[in-house]
């Protein structure tokens, strides 16, 4: 039987995967919500009836999208709360102040390719301790939350392809720091924590997944020479398509959590594959799977956390 996320694709919009989808009643909380992709994921999740949270760095900028998403979505709930993901005890402080049963958490915000390496103040290169350890401190303060049935959707992307978690440095202490491998290193860790995640919430019915956006132009990118990229582009409302998706699908609710596919793109589940595609046309590599390198990184993790 076909599946109602098999009419959707790389043109597909987050307006097109929310059509007939009814939230009402249920919470859910976006992370980065403030431009670009994160804007339209919080706006579709209050169009189909969602009480949505912005969880942000800068609440004055949250504030104007809400009001803005109230302006095109009459009705709209909308609330905005204070979140930098590379100060934990900001994720530490929402997590004790989220009070409700919670439905979706959409791990959208993330910062990309500096050009410089850069630590936080617990000595964590700054794209991994963003992109991936905030969100894992996050969805380890609101697991309990978390209603059972809920989504956890990671942002990850086609860049993960370019590098695996390397457990043995993680911070680039001995390798020359790169960019995007510094970049690609975060995005395939934002796929072991949806793995992660799986395995330590799945028998409550918890369901994560990954995915990639697409090529979006917005302020992730300030650091990409636009003038020499000819990759195919989406609209912010494209780019968002999958995470919305994942996140409200009706049959994505049915079967067991480990039978659902980690990782998609273009609003379908992705293939594994065995090496980067030249075109970046996405696909997952197997190292972002791996449930022992997971668990792995988990560990890590837990240790700072434990330590802070």
């Amino acid at each position: 039987m076909a599946q109602r996320w098999q009419r959707f694709g790389f043109d597909s919009t987050v307006d097109d995967v929310v059509a007939g989808v009814d939230l009402t009643g249920r919470r859910a909380v976006v992370t980065g919500a403030t431009s670009g992709i994160g804007v339209e994921t919080a706006r579709a999740l209050a169009l189909a009836g969602a009480e949505v949270t912005l969880a942000v760095r800068r609440p004055d900028a949250a504030r104007d999208v809400a009001r803005a998403i109230t302006e095109a979505v009459p009705g709209a709930r909308l609330d905005v709360a204070r979140l930098d993901l590379a100060d934990l005890a900001t994720v530490r402080a929402f997590a004790a102040s989220y009070d409700a049963p919670l439905d979706v958490l959409v791990n959208n915000a993330g910062i990309m390719a500096l050009p410089r390496l850069e630590r936080t103040s617990y000595g964590w290169e700054l794209q991994l301790a963003t992109n991936f350890l905030g969100h894992h401190a996050l969805v380890a303060g609101l697991s309990d939350r978390l209603r059972e049935g809920a989504r956890v959707v990671c942002l990850s992307s086609a860049a993960h392809l370019r590098s695996p978690v390397v457990h043995d440095d993680l911070h680039f202490r001995f390798r020359p720091y790169d960019p995007w491998l510094a970049y690609g290193q975060s995005k395939t860790a934002d796929i072991l924590l949806a793995v992660e995640t799986r395995r330590r919430l799945g028998d409550r019915g918890v369901r994560a997944f990954a995915v990639h956006p697409g090529i979006i132009h917005t302020e992730l990118q300030r650091h990409i020479d636009w003038d020499t990229t000819d990759l195919p582009l989406k609209s912010p409302a494209q780019g968002a398509s999958t995470s919305v998706l994942v996140a409200t699908a009706p049959e994505l609710a049915e079967g067991p959590v480990a039978d659902l596919p980690v990782y998609w793109q273009d609003c379908a589940p992705a293939p594994v594959v065995s090496s980067r595609p030249r075109d970046y046309s996405g696909g997952v590599a197997p190292y972002a799977l791996d449930a022992e390198a997971a668990s792995r990184l988990a560990e890590i993790a837990d240790r700072v956390l434990a330590d802070l």
